[in-house]
């Protein structure tokens, strides 16, 4: 029990110093739990569930982002008139 007190311990010390590390905190706490209850190995674990969970918020920012762009250039390609219509086509 003392080291997964430990591992809990440092991995939100460690993982609030990092900006950039998104996941990392929930990641270790994860897998800290599962690294313990699967024999003892929480600092592994929680090692392990920091790579796993950045991983996984690179993964879901990146969808985001191209999300994003996918709809701003939907709105670009259908731009409207004042009236909210489409704009005629000037001859």
């Amino acid at each position: 029990m003392p080291h997964f007190f430990l591992a809990t311990v440092a991995s939100f010390l460690f993982g609030t110093g990092l900006a950039n590390a998104a996941g990392c905190v929930e990641g270790a706490a994860v897998g800290g739990v599962a690294g313990h209850v699967a024999g003892h190995h929480a600092v592994a674990g929680a090692a392990i569930g920091c790579a796993v969970g950045h991983h996984q918020a690179k993964v879901k920012a990146k969808k985001k982002a191209a999300a994003q762009a996918s709809a701003a250039a939907n709105n670009a390609t259908t731009s409207k008139g004042p009236n909210n219509t489409v704009a005629p086509n000037a001859k």
